[in-house]
């Protein structure tokens, strides 16, 4: 069994309520790799590091075991779930048929004004990447992509995306961190609100369709390095 390491996990601030904030910060832990698949983490151990009892941990976890993000160990804890390099294909595949028509439908219709609403979003991305900032980057990240697909009028779909990008998380993003390819991926994000603004849809639909191909690169190149 893997042990168990300190997490850089934030404190908890009032605005939400513990368990909610406890399982963000463990999403955000999985995405970074705080939370390592394979692992087996006790909730009392978590509960230390936040500062809290045990008890919203565990329902934290409970609600990412409902996700499928991690797997109950009786007397244990939970696992991170592991994921194949086909699983990950799988669920970018999905993304794409899902996000690539969305973005060119908002950049056929989309309101100009909510569009620039997401450029301080954009920017705080290429910030957090410049900072090395992991979590911050994917958080500001999930963000600005929710925020642009919800423009299209449907909840739903918003909501699909989300359970999505929680399940496909972002292997190997250190490496890209320390290759300097973070700060791409970071600024194809104004990139990409600039065509929507300027209602180039087939423009929009290419870069998020390279954007997402980018994750494939990713996971094969973290696979690489471990393998």
């Amino acid at each position: 069994m893997t042990a168990e390491r300190p997490l850089k996990l934030p404190a908890v601030p009032d605005r939400l309520s513990i368990r909610d904030h406890v399982a963000h910060a463990l999403r955000a832990a999985l995405i970074a790799g705080e939370l390592r698949p394979g692992a087996v983490y006790s909730a009392p151990n978590l509960a230390a590091q936040f500062g809290v009892s045990a008890t919203p941990v565990r329902e934290a976890m409970l609600d990412l075991t409902r996700e499928g993000l991690v797997k109950p160990v009786r007397n244990k804890g939970f696992r991170v779930t592991e994921l194949s390099e086909r699983d990950l294909a799988e669920y970018v595949a999905i993304r794409e048929l899902i996000e690539v028509p969305t973005v060119g439908r908002v950049a056929r219709s989309g309101d100009p004004a909510r569009l620039e609403e997401l450029r301080p979003v954009a920017r705080e991305i290429v910030a957090a990447a410049r900072a090395g900032d992991l979590i911050g980057f994917l958080e500001a990240d999930r963000r600005f992509h929710l925020a642009l697909l919800e423009l299209a009028g449907n909840r739903r779909l918003v909501e699909v995306v989300g359970e999505l990008r929680g399940h496909a998380r972002l292997y190997g993003l250190a490496g890209l961190a320390e290759s300097g390819q973070l700060m791409e991926s970071a600024e194809e994000h104004e990139v990409l609100l600039d065509l929507v603004l300027a209602r180039d849809a087939e423009g929009a639909e290419r870069r998020m369709r390279t954007h997402l191909g980018r994750l494939r690169s990713q996971w094969e190149s973290a696979g690489d390095a471990g393998g």
